[in-house]
C-alpha cells in the first residue's frame, strides 16, 4: 500500500536522486552539489539538507567508504535514522483515551479522522467520534458519514455550537458505553488566525477539566502537497497547541514526498501515520525504514 502510494515521489525528484546514484562513479564535489541541489527541489528543506549531506560525508569518512553503491546504502540508513521515533505509535494505553484532530482547511482531516477510527477499530478499540468542527453544518454531516462507514458513533450538537461542549458531552457519553477512544474533529483554521489558535487552546482546557490530562493526544493533520508551507503550519501548530504527532495525507499526489524529513527534523514530531490514498484503509502507521525503501526502490 506505502509503496504503490509513494509511486508518483519515487518517480519525481527521489528517482532523480536514484538516477544520480546509479550514473555517478565517483563521489566527487560535483555528486555532493547535485544531490544537495535535487534534496533542496523535493521539499527536504535547506537545513535539513545541509544536516544529511554533512552526515553522509561523516559517514563515508567514518566507515572507510569508497563507491557509490556503498554510499546510497549509508544514505537511505541516515535518511531513515532522520524519520525515526522512539515512540511512534499512540498512547492508548488508559481506560479512556481523547485524541484531538487539528489542521488547516483542505488537509483531509474530517477523512483522515474516518480512516483512523477503521484502523483503530480494526485493532480491537471502542470508539467514539466527535463533531467538534461546529462552524460548518457540512462537516458535522461529513464526519457522521465518515462514522457511519467506519461503524463508530457520532456525537453531534447543532450548527454554531460550542465545540468544548460537544468534545464535554462526548467524553461523558464514552464513559457510559465503555468506550476507550475518543476522536474529536476540529474546525480547519489558518495557523496565522490568532483568536481560532486560541479556540483550540480553549478546547483543550475544557477536555482537561472534564478528563485528567486530556487531550491525551493532539494530532496534526499536513497535506504533502503543500511542501514547505506544510512545516511553517506545522511549527505554528506546535506553538498553539501542543501538538503530539503528525499525520501527513496526500503522499499519493505530490511528486516530491522530501517534507516529511524536514518536520521531522526541525520540529522533533513523530510522524504517526501517512495517507496512502482515498479508500476507508488507505492510512498506514508510518514506518521509516519501509518509506525510505519504497523512496528508493
Amino acid at each position: 500500500m506505502l509503496d504503490r502510494s509513494l509511486q508518483p515521489t519515487r518517480s519525481g525528484f527521489f528517482g532523480r536522486i536514484r538516477t544520480l546514484f546509479q550514473r555517478k562513479n565517483e563521489l566527487t564535489e560535483d555528486f555532493f552539489d547535485e544531490l544537495e541541489e535535487l534534496l533542496i527541489q523535493a521539499d527536504v528543506g535547506v537545513a535539513t539538507t545541509e544536516r544529511l549531506i554533512e552526515t553522509l560525508r561523516e559517514r563515508i569518512a567514518q566507515d572507510g567508504l569508497h563507491t557509490i553503491e556503498d554510499a546510497r546504502e549509508a544514505f537511505e540508513d541516515e535518511m531513515a535514522g532522520f524519520l525515526d521515533d522512539e515512540h511512534p505509535g499512540l498512547d492508548l494505553s488508559r481506560p479512556l483515551t481523547l485524541i484531538l484532530v487539528i489542521g488547516v482547511n483542505g488537509t483531509g482531516k474530517t477523512t483522515t479522522i474516518g480512516k483512523l477510527a477503521t484502523h483503530l477499530r480494526g485493532q480491537g478499540h471502542r470508539l467514539l467520534l466527535a463533531a467538534g468542527d461546529t462552524f460548518r453544518a457540512a462537516a458535522i454531516e461529513q464526519l457522521q458519514a465518515w462514522g457511519e462507514r467506519a461503524g463508530v458513533p457520532v456525537i453531534a450538537h447543532l450548527p454554531g455550537s460550542d465545540p468544548g461542549a460537544v468534545i464535554f458531552d462526548a467524553i461523558d457519553a464514552a464513559e457510559a458505553r465503555n468506550v476507550d477512544v475518543v476522536l474529536a474533529d476540529t474546525a480547519g483554521r489558518l495557523h496565522t488566525k490568532f483568536n481560532l489558535m486560541e479556540e483550540l487552546k480553549k478546547i483543550a482546557k475544557v477536555a482537561g477539566r472534564r478528563l485528567p490530562g486530556a487531550p491525551h493526544e493532539v494530532l496534526l493533520v499536513l497535506d504533502a502537497t503543500t511542501g514547505q508551507n506544510a512545516l511553517i503550519q506545522a511549527k505554528e501548530f506546535t506553538r498553539s497547541a501542543g501538538v503530539t504527532g503528525l499525520i501527513v495525507t496526500k503522499l499519493d499526489s505530490t511528486a516530491k514526498g522530501g517534507i516529511i524529513f524536514a518536520i521531522r527534523d526541525e520540529l522533533d514530531l513523530p510522524i504517526k501515520f501517512v495517507g496512502t490514498g482515498e479508500k476507508l484503509e488507505d492510512l498506514a502507521p508510518f514506518d521509516p525504514d519501509l518509506f525510505v525503501t519504497a523512496l528508493f526502490d
